[in-house]
């Protein structure tokens, strides 16, 4: 998508000196967050602020886009995209602004099979995100961040959506991504991704963020062209498997370039207005008490 307005969006990242970020929306913060000073994670805390900035979504549409393609198809995920997309551009509260963006399939491996269940198990208001490990708690690991607290698998809406996803016919979820906490988001659809997760499976997801340009595409290209190009002169013509090597060479540079140009680029972010002050009595008012716990 390309983007030309607004410049600062309703839905943004602010930030400080000291590692201190702040995830603005509409005007209300809806969470805190300040990074280790080692590096290893962010500690955060959320303030029940959060809206999504898409409208609701009905079950006879998610029917009709399930009988126009098949669930988990491209085809499928192309229209759920052109839809979000459609309607995160009118969105007063949303987190687009002038640029070029991505709205796409996460890259394979970027979710660990393992750490989808913690969700359920574990997604405290004030929490923690390990990014290394290094003798962190284990259920610190996660791969997303849910922005408000996450409804009961039993919930009227989530029972709704777990049916959606016995019918093979559940949206998927959308994320944003937010380098600064080194993690996506979840945008829209936390009763559906409570539904999936209940059911004993895992959502369908797409992801939001800003497009790498392309003198970046270009770089990060080059010397993967030039191994493949050197691995296809060094195929001998009668090797009997030289058509089959070149086909997988070629699907591996395929996939390793298109894996370059969907990289999520930087996540803009605005410095927060009065700086680490205002940050710290922000906090105070909307999360009172909350305090990143000593870690090295």
């Amino acid at each position: 998508m390309r983007i030309d307005h607004p410049v600062r969006p309703g839905l943004r990242t602010e930030c400080a000196d000291g590692g201190r970020l702040m995830l603005v929306q509409g005007g209300r913060p809806v969470l805190f967050a300040r990074q280790r000073a080692s590096h290893h994670g962010v500690h955060y805390a959320r303030t029940g602020a959060y809206r999504s900035p898409l409208a609701p979504g009905r079950a006879d549409t998610a029917r009709a886009v399930a009988r126009f393609a098949a669930a988990g198809s491209d085809a499928w995920r192309e229209r759920w995209a052109a839809r979000a997309a459609a309607q995160l551009r009118g969105a007063a509260e949303g987190p687009l602004h002038e640029g070029d963006w991505n709205l796409d399939v996460p890259a394979p491996g970027w979710f660990a099979d393992g750490n989808w269940a913690k969700l359920l198990a574990h997604d405290p208001d004030r929490g923690h995100l390990t990014w290394f490990g290094y003798g962190d708690p284990e259920e610190d690991a996660r791969d997303l961040l849910p922005l408000r607290a996450l409804s009961a698998p039993d919930a009227a809406r989530v029972k709704a959506y777990r049916r959606q996803y016995r019918e093979g016919v559940l949206p998927p979820v959308l994320l944003w991504w937010v380098s600064g906490l080194n993690s996506p988001v979840v945008l829209d659809g936390h009763d559906r991704l409570v539904a999936a997760l209940a059911e004993g499976g895992r959502p369908e997801v797409l992801m939001l963020a800003r497009r790498v340009d392309a003198a970046y595409v270009a770089m990060c290209s080059a010397r993967p062209i030039k191994e493949y190009e050197s691995r296809a002169a060094a195929l001998e013509e009668d090797d009997p498997l030289a058509g089959v090597k070149a086909s997988v060479a070629s699907r591996r540079l395929a996939d390793t370039l298109r894996a370059i140009e969907r990289a999520p680029e930087i996540t803009r972010a605005w410095p927060v207005a009065g700086g680490v002050a205002a940050w710290e009595r922000s906090a105070a008012a909307h999360v009172p008490g909350w305090g990143p716990a000593p870690m090295p």
